[in-house]
């Protein structure tokens, strides 16, 4: 049962203190692949088409499942298994900003780019570690708590790494000089994994590399109401991702605020909606049951997206901005704290870095590909259709949820997950269809890298891949879920008899 003390003290516990500090190292490394990487070679003078290029970089976080089972099945000779992985990929992080710092943009591009590339990976690592190690570490109560926390240090990672980087580097470090420093600042994670505890090992590692890649597909798929925990995953933030795939572009060219504007609201006002809201979400945990958590923060969520309609059908006035920036925020972070005790909720400790890696990949789905939707949607129908739009895209979701509803009591109140019976066959290849897409999406994207380099043409190929990919993967969930509907009636059929 939720632990119903509620006290900004629990914010103030060493656990606490420790998954902040790792949050912190986990977010920095991000921006410096990404947006700081990105002004850097823009101030270098680097062109267009070679600074897209570099946005590949980012593939690592999404394709970052393809290598987890590896931290799951080998425990390194010191520390455990995940402090062990923490302090290695901490380490190697370091080295890789160092070496990022020693480069010219304007004359070493090459060698930066796959400097880059080895933070990204590295960075992604770390992720699958920290990931795998909360949900090591924490009990089902203390769950919403801790995922506030580690999601603010995260935030604030990505701010220094981010706003503070491009000050330090514009008015008083230098760019290379700048990376040394972020380099140091991870020594506030290297010091915090050394000193922090190692997870009860209790339950063992997997035993082979076989296992550690097949055992968590198969136990996850082997669990009740799989499929739709899946869709609830990709839908539950699908509303808000719809309404900040366009934000800035909305304030600035759909209500007329000038750059300077939107961008000053968002990084105050915007930044604090979001620590205040992770943590109220976080501390509100407590006192809620997880299904309630998600089903009242998710409501909020998609409510909230109503401020920027309000903006679209009223004049401009930059109260009216700050308001709607810091609701959305608000709201968005209560969610965000609330998912994030979801998927550690549905992972197996025994190899936790591989189903987190594979469910965090699922929840990237909608904030990488609502963009091009966006767009598209806009130019139709107008902005204020489209935060109407947003509105309805957040209930697909929280019908999901309710669907799952008791598949998530059972896990919260027993630490275990319900099995499923029958279908054994047709889930079986849901399945097959489901990783042969992704097999055939993951094919697609490494020969869109080999044509971004100009080392091969192969346009119509790569479309066949990405086209028959999206489909089989498409057609596998949708199966799955078919199945999940029609266990779900066969056992309400059998309780009622």
């Amino acid at each position: 049962m939720p632990n119903h003390r509620l006290s900004l003290a629990t914010l103030a516990q060493p656990q606490s203190l420790m998954l902040l500090c790792l949050g912190f190292a986990s977010g920095l490394p991000l921006a410096l692949t990404s947006g700081t990487l990105q002004a850097w070679m823009t101030v270098a003078n680097v062109d267009l088409k070679t600074i897209g290029f570099f946005s590949l970089v980012g593939q690592a976080y999404v394709f970052k499942f393809l290598w987890s089972p590896l931290m799951d099945r080998y425990t390194p000779p010191l520390l455990g298994r995940r402090r062990g992985w923490l302090v290695i990929t901490q380490l190697l992080l370091m080295a890789g900003l160092i070496a990022m710092g020693t480069r010219d943009p304007s004359q070493d591009l090459m060698p930066l780019a796959l400097l880059a590339v080895w933070v990204a990976f590295c960075s992604a690592s770390q992720d699958i570690v920290f990931d795998a190690y909360k949900t090591d570490l924490l009990a089902p109560q203390d769950r919403g708590t801790g995922a506030a926390v580690s999601v603010l240090g995260y935030r604030i990672g990505m701010l220094v790494s981010g706003g503070l980087a491009l000050w330090l580097a514009d008015r008083l470090l230098g760019w290379q000089a700048t990376y040394w420093l972020m380099a140091a600042l991870m020594l506030i994670g290297v010091i915090m994994a050394l000193l922090a505890p190692e997870p009860d090992n209790a339950i063992p590692a997997p035993r082979s590399l076989e296992q550690a890649v097949a055992a968590p597909l198969k136990d996850f798929f082997g669990r009740n109401n799989a499929w739709l925990i899946l869709m609830l995953i990709v839908f539950y933030k699908l509303g808000d991702a719809f309404a900040g795939s366009l934000s800035t572009t909305f304030l600035i060219r759909g209500v007329g605020f000038a750059a300077g504007e939107v961008g000053v609201v968002n990084k105050t006002l915007g930044l604090l909606a979001t620590v205040v809201g992770t943590l109220a979400g976080g501390l509100l945990m407590q006192r809620l049951s997880l299904f309630r958590a998600l089903m009242l923060f998710g409501l909020l969520q998609a409510v909230s997206n109503a401020g920027y309609w309000l903006l679209a059908v009223t004049a401009k006035h930059i109260l009216t901005m700050g308001a709607a920036v810091f609701v959305e925020n608000l709201c968005g972070g209560m969610g965000t704290a609330a998912f994030v005790a979801l998927l550690m909720t549905l992972c197996n400790k025994s190899f936790s870095a591989t189903q987190f890696a594979l469910l965090s990949a699922l929840s990237a789905v909608g904030r990488v590909y609502v963009g091009p939707i966006a767009g598209w949607f806009v130019e139709l129908h107008g902005w204020a259709w489209f935060y109407v739009f947003s509105i309805i895209a957040a209930f697909p979701g929280l019908l999901l949820l309710l669907l799952c509803r008791e598949t998530l009591r059972f896990t919260q109140e027993t630490n275990g997950f319900l099995r499923r019976d029958g279908f054994a066959g047709p889930y079986r290849w849901a399945l097959r269809l489901l990783m042969l897409g992704a097999l055939l999406l993951g094919l697609g994207l490494f020969l869109m890298a080999l044509q971004a380099l100009e080392w091969m043409t192969v346009t119509s190929v790569t479309e066949f891949l990405w086209e028959s990919g999206a489909a089989l993967l498409t057609f596998g969930i949708l199966s799955g879920c078919w199945f999940d509907f029609l266990s779900m009636r066969r056992v309400r059929r059998r309780n009622a008899l």
